[in-house]
């Protein structure tokens, strides 16, 4: 609470009003903060730190059989190059042909384009799926179910990514995105070998 005095003195002329004491009472607006603070504290949700699961393949799951079912038709490779580059094959490797590589980048028209077209049964299914989701014709528990059984089903295809040292942690997020969004179900993240240097520099790709 505040008081103002009124300033002045001396004999009060004939005719002057009285002054009276101004007084102004502060105590309803700390009130009024205090509600609208508490008001806020309860009804603002805070930001939850966001987090993305990598499923990595084990090796007790993945056994040597199962690695050679894979057809050459379904296999496709990328390597995460500098300057966000992305050089890819499909099928099988070849060490000895030269720019057997293809190189791209993370544009809508580059990497995603291909997968789009080695995936495209997978896509237009999870697209229907995903409209039949909007439509509230399917639950959501029914949704995450039938999603991942067409994203993981007999035939879709197998990309495994590679690294390279001059990529960056952004290029790896990127790729991880790009699966999300082209319904690759079927990947894994692995390092550099001797023959992934060997198609590289005949390609005239960087490795490192």
């Amino acid at each position: 609470m505040a008081d103002i005095q009124p300033t002045g003195g001396g004999k009060k002329k004939k005719g002057e009003m009285k002054k009276a004491d101004t007084r102004v009472n502060f105590t309803p607006l700390v009130d009024m903060i205090m509600l609208l603070l508490t008001f806020f504290m309860l009804a603002t949700t805070l930001s939850k730190p966001q987090t993305m699961e990598i499923s990595m393949p084990t090796k007790d799951k993945v056994d040597v059989e199962e690695q050679n079912e894979v057809k050459a038709s379904e296999a496709m490779t990328i390597y995460l190059g500098p300057e966000h580059k992305v050089y890819y094959y499909e099928g099988l490797a070849n060490l000895e042909e030269p720019n057997f590589l293809t190189e791209t980048d993370f544009s809508a028209e580059g990497i995603r384009s291909v997968l789009t077209e080695k995936n495209r049964t997978i896509v237009q299914q999870v697209r229907e799926l995903k409209n039949r989701k909007t439509l509230l014709q399917v639950s959501q528990e029914d949704y995450d179910r039938q999603l991942s059984e067409l994203r993981n089903s007999k035939g879709s295809p197998v990309v495994i990514i590679k690294p390279l040292d001059s990529s960056t942690y952004s290029d790896m997020i990127a790729a991880l995105d790009e699966m999300q969004i082209t319904s690759i179900g079927k990947y894994a993240i692995t390092e550099l070998d001797d023959n992934d240097r060997t198609m590289l520099s005949n390609s005239n790709f960087p490795t490192d």
